[in-house]
């Protein structure tokens, strides 16, 4: 039986309800309902993210064609394996391309390593997501040196308290994030190091960027 586009997106929302699943792929419900009912089409971003979070097959999606769990090629890492629901999350060099605000622009790729999608997709965006290994011991206690841990490149507004990736210039910094009045203060776990103060009425993007918050933290046992 021949199915409409919103019909589908019924189909591959399941059991959750409208204001779950827009929340967890991070459209607002009214948007939701408005494609459910053919009332608007999708954007780009609305079928990439099915495509990468739940491995729904755009041909399948939009047309009709073929089955709605598409095969994952050799080359595309992040979507979801069918019997396992894991995604290959990719661990980066601290290190950026000059002048951006990703990891993945830099190619410098140490390896992928497995993660349940549920379990991503509760600490944020796992499309946006990677793996660094942490170098140095500013963030100690609760950060060690040669920690690994996780990024969500989506999330890039401040919350005081929270630990984020800082670039600056080409390099990536673990820090703690407070602010001021026109400033912003990117602080160390260990006394040692002192805050470093950052005027937040210039341009943020030729100095400091913020490229994302640290979602987990995963250690080896000796």
């Amino acid at each position: 039986m021949d199915t409409s586009l919103g019909e589908r997106i019924k189909i591959a929302r399941g059991e959750l309800t409208q204001a779950e699943f827009a929340k967890r792929i991070g459209v607002h419900k009214n948007s939701l309902s408005r494609y459910e009912r053919n009332a608007n089409k999708p954007d780009s971003e609305f079928i990439a993210v099915l495509r990468t979070k739940y491995g729904i097959s755009e041909s399948w999606l939009l047309f009709g064609e073929g089955s709605m769990k598409r095969r994952a090629p050799a080359d595309d890492t992040r979507v979801c394996v069918d019997e396992t629901e894991l995604v290959m999350v990719p661990l980066v060099q601290a290190r950026l391309a000059a002048g951006s605000g990703s990891f993945e622009t830099s190619g410098e790729v140490n390896g992928r390593y497995a993660f349940r999608n549920e379990f991503l997709s509760r600490r944020g965006n796992p499309a946006q997501m990677v793996l660094m290994r942490v170098a140095g011991d500013s963030m100690e206690p609760k950060i060690e040196n040669d920690d690994t841990v996780l990024i969500d490149q989506s999330q890039k507004e401040p919350r005081p308290g929270q630990v984020y990736a800082v670039g600056v210039e080409d390099m990536v910094y673990l820090k703690m994030i407070d602010t001021l009045p026109g400033k912003m203060l990117l602080k160390s776990y260990n006394p040692a190091y002192p805050p470093i103060e950052v005027n937040t009425n210039g341009d943020l993007e030729q100095g400091v960027r913020i490229i994302g918050h640290v979602v987990w933290v995963g250690r080896e046992m000796p």
